[in-house]
């Protein structure tokens, strides 16, 4: 079949690579290394990688964060955007400083969880999926936070905040304007804590070991 004259035909090329950066530090290469000698090869740490690459980028992945895993695991961009991509603990785009994440499942859901998401929706400014304006608030759906006796549950940064309704979420909206913690980024550095044996007792993310003795529900 012959070419439309005025149809430019460009040979197929790969994607450029992206651009080089290197923002682990050298507490979190210290961790990397660690981590990595915890599994028979080097690849297989490439979860708790990606949540040190997630905490180093201010909260979520960039191709740049993604290509430095691949670089200290010896791995292609292609295999480590893999598993990012196919996991959605992972952020691959901004979140807002503090992430709602509004449990709908059916214990949640009975409870009034979806009056939480409208009332949040309303107040806000925004949807599901949304940050608001001034980058303080991104609201999600989440799937069962595994805390039905507390439900509803909302899961904000490494914090879960439990009995929310209708009527006190916006306590919790002032509450959270005013601290620092509970932040996309603390949550990958809780997570990168409870990977390195012995680490997670001494605190790690928005709580220190004290703390954490007082935390009411989950950790993550």
């Amino acid at each position: 079949m012959s070419t439309p004259a005025n149809l430019t035909v460009r040979p197929r090329e790969p994607l450029p690579s992206p651009q080089r950066e290197r923002r682990f530090s050298e507490q979190a290469l210290a961790e990397l290394e660690e981590i990595a000698t915890h599994y028979p090869e080097r690849k297989a740490a490439c979860l708790p990688a990606l949540w040190i690459a997630q905490r180093e980028y201010n909260g979520y992945l960039t191709p740049s964060g993604i290509q430095e895993v691949a670089d200290y695991l010896g791995l292609s961009f292609a295999e480590v955007e893999g598993v990012a991509t196919f996991y959605t603990m992972y952020n691959l785009r901004p979140r807002g400083r503090h992430h709602l994440e509004v449990c709908t499942c059916l214990t949640c859901a009975v409870l009034g969880a979806y009056d939480i998401v409208h009332r949040l929706e309303h107040e806000l400014g925004i949807g599901l999926g949304q940050t608001t304006e001034d980058k303080e608030f991104t609201l999600s759906e989440a799937e069962c936070l595994n805390f039905c006796g507390a439900a509803t549950v909302v899961q904000v940064g490494d914090r879960y905040f439990t009995h929310i309704t209708s009527e006190n979420v916006m306590t919790l909206i002032d509450e959270l304007r005013r601290s620092e913690n509970y932040t996309p980024s603390k949550l990958a550095d809780a997570i990168v804590k409870i990977h390195i044996p012995g680490s997670s007792e001494n605190g790690g993310g928005s709580s220190d070991a004290e703390a954490l003795r007082g935390i009411p529900g989950p950790m993550l």
